[in-house]
């Protein structure tokens, strides 16, 4: 199955016909060598899925007919927001947003934290990561990604959030229930995941007050980009 990123197709009057733009069109004609007739499939990011057939396969515009379309395709029965530091090496911020798209996520937060290494964080590559991983994973929702906001910004934010709110730190002095224990299932999530020295101390404490509750993720201590994974992937199979 050949799949293509067509975000304004939403924007599009409903003609039947469709223009990949020029690197999509180079894509499915000089890499891929479609040709007229052949049969691809269009996804507009918002749970729209579109299957279609080359009516001309010119290598900078190549134009479509659309022969049947399906709304929220793949919709899940919950929303999945993970809140997360970014990580020193970028590679590793990538990983795990590309790997979270494939398994299943609805928003990502980058959040500037007290001991956050990475200043700077750029949306519009992230963006073409998960662009990169609805296409593999077969997905017609690409997730919102948010540019970087500063922690105590981002609790104002999110304070009128409707669903549960959790904050995962490796601090030891109390007892922190699992994630699995106090999530409901189909309830809107949404989870912070520290920087890699952790989150201080005082912001625990702001986000406990705004409404986070505090949990674990298990006995390990995990890295930030494993830890947003692991958190992303428990809230998928507990709505299986």
């Amino acid at each position: 199955m050949h799949l293509f990123y067509t975000p304004d197709l939403l924007l599009q009057p409903q003609s039947g016909s469709y223009t990949l733009n020029e690197e999509e069109s180079k894509h499915c004609v000089r890499v891929l060598r479609l040709a007229t007739t052949d049969k691809i499939t269009l996804v507009d990011g918002q749970g729209g899925w579109y299957e279609a057939e080359i009516t001309d396969d010119n290598p900078k515009r190549c134009s479509v007919r659309i022969v049947e379309t399906k709304k929220e395709y793949g919709k899940r029965n919950h929303c999945l927001h993970i809140a997360i530091a970014p990580t020193k090496s970028m590679d590793r911020l990538e990983w795990f947003l590309e790997k979270a798209t494939e398994t299943g996520i609805d928003e990502v937060s980058i959040i500037d934290c007290k001991n956050t290494e990475r200043t700077v964080v750029k949306a519009e590559r992230l963006n073409k990561v998960a662009v990169s991983a609805i296409k593999q994973s077969l997905k017609a929702y690409l997730p919102k990604i948010n540019e970087m906001v500063d922690f105590k910004k981002f609790m104002a934010v999110t304070s009128q959030f409707k669903g549960q709110k959790f904050i995962a730190h490796c601090y030891a002095n109390e007892q922190k229930p699992h994630l699995k224990q106090l999530y409901k299932k189909e309830e809107p999530a949404l989870v912070l995941i520290g920087p890699e020295g952790d989150f201080t101390t005082d912001e625990v404490k702001i986000a406990l007050n705004n409404g986070y509750q505090a949990i674990s993720l298990g006995n390990s201590r995990l890295r930030t980009e494993t830890a947003a994974l692991y958190a992303c992937t428990a809230v998928n199979v507990l709505n299986e």
